[in-house]
């Protein structure tokens, strides 16, 4: 069983307790018992323990988020809807597990862990340019994702507190952050003119040929 399924393994058993017990060291392990993992190979496949299994449980959300999108025909649909269906179908993807996320994003936000947070949210955005299809090379790849990166926070803490049917609040707010968006190109021209001019923290996680 390689490192990739195992902790897909660890994960599935992970998730539904963590709403009960937290991204605690405790849950983790049972959930390792129940896949069949030993204690040295949890070390081994999360050496930060709880926090390393919440940043693979983003990571998780991407790579399904991807293949989904993988799988839409794509062909006619322009940049934003393409966008728009992939933040849509990661927090579908999530929709059964709200409060892991909202546990985690409590866990993320506290300063030891704020780098990691930066991190895991670039890897979304990032997965999600490369789900559109986006094959930018120029800065505009580095402004897409900060852009699309306030706009997938600001959808998902909406998203936390959402109770309308079948998520449409939360889907007409990011409908109206997208129009926002598409709406400002003077204000994206000036932030690619005053970002080239400082350090882009972004361009530190930029890997060419990425995929995940």
């Amino acid at each position: 069983m390689d490192d990739i399924v195992q902790r897909d393994a660890v994960l599935a058993g992970l998730l539904p307790n963590v709403a009960f017990d937290g991204w605690s060291a405790a849950a983790l392990l049972a959930a390792a018992r129940r896949a069949g993992v030993d204690e040295a190979e949890l070390a081994r496949l999360f050496p930060r323990g709880p926090i390393d299994a919440i940043a693979w449980f983003s990571h998780w959300a991407d790579r399904r988020a991807m293949e989904t999108v993988a799988a839409q025909k794509l062909e006619g649909m322009r940049v934003g809807e393409r966008i728009a269906l992939a933040v849509r179908t990661r927090l579908d993807l999530l929709a059964p597990h709200r409060e892991a996320v909202r546990r985690a994003l409590a866990l993320l936000a506290l300063p030891l862990n704020a780098p990691l947070g930066l991190r895991l949210l670039y890897d979304t955005v990032d997965a999600l340019w490369y789900a559109a299809g986006d094959t930018a090379a120029d800065f505009s790849f580095y402004t897409k994702r900060g852009l699309l990166a306030g706009i997938y926070a600001a959808t998902t803490l909406y998203w936390l507190d959402d109770r309308s049917p079948d998520g449409s609040a939360t889907e007409a707010f990011l409908a109206r952050r997208l129009a926002e968006s598409a709406s400002l190109p003077r204000l994206r021209a000036r932030l690619e003119r005053a970002l080239d001019a400082v350090p882009n923290p972004f361009r530190l996680f930029r890997m060419p040929g990425r995929r995940l």
